[in-house]
């Protein structure tokens, strides 16, 4: 894993992007010598891996009509 001071990250940083999505590597970006930040590359939000909301809708029927129940507040 690559290392690189805060400040050439600001001034390179356009080049550092496009290096890390070509080279596929990861980043890490100090500031006085210690880690600050990870520059890491995107996996492709074109093919998703998994359906994470995949049955987490569950369909109650109608909950608008009236159930025919009396409420106290409509007397």
């Amino acid at each position: 894993m690559k290392t690189m001071p805060a400040a050439q990250f600001k001034a390179q940083c356009l080049s550092v992007l496009d290096d890390v999505n070509k080279k596929k590597e990861r980043i890490v970006v100090t500031k006085h010598g210690k880690p600050v930040a990870q520059i890491v590359p995107c996996r492709s939000a074109a093919t998703p891996t998994s359906n994470p909301l995949k049955g987490s809708v569950i369909y109650e029927g109608d909950i608008i009509s009236s159930t025919g129940e009396a409420w106290e507040a409509d007397s």
